[in-house]
């Protein structure tokens, strides 16, 4: 089963949800907003995928901090980590483990090659 990491409200992620339903692909949904997220599973992210697919530096969290605040979450992997546990906001969506692998951002012809 695959699992979608996110935001309910987000718009990539209605899209997301949208088209997995079309598609009759089951999905657990972990919604970081209400149970956050654990250094473990962003490690593991960033490990796999690296930090430039993982941290959102086109929303309006990012923007949001100060420029200090930014190059502290750059300064090393373990204050990156802190930054995206503590603002999950920072993390693109929709993130879709599917057992082999990850998608990152809504894309629906990788979504659809899932099927």
């Amino acid at each position: 089963m695959l699992k979608i990491y996110g935001i309910k409200n987000c718009n990539s992620m209605k899209k997301a949800f949208d088209l997995l339903n079309e598609l009759e692909l089951p999905y657990e949904f972990h919604d970081y907003k209400k149970q956050g997220i654990d250094a473990d599973t962003v490690k593991n992210w960033l490990n796999q995928l690296g930090a430039e697919l993982v941290l959102n530096k086109k929303g309006t969290t990012w923007k949001k901090l100060t420029e200090q605040e930014q190059q502290r979450a750059l300064s090393s992997e373990e204050e990156l980590i802190h930054a995206l546990t503590t603002y999950t906001s920072l993390i693109k969506r929709p993130m879709i483990d599917f057992g082999q692998g990850f998608l990152v951002g809504f894309n629906e012809d990788n979504i659809r090659a899932l099927k």
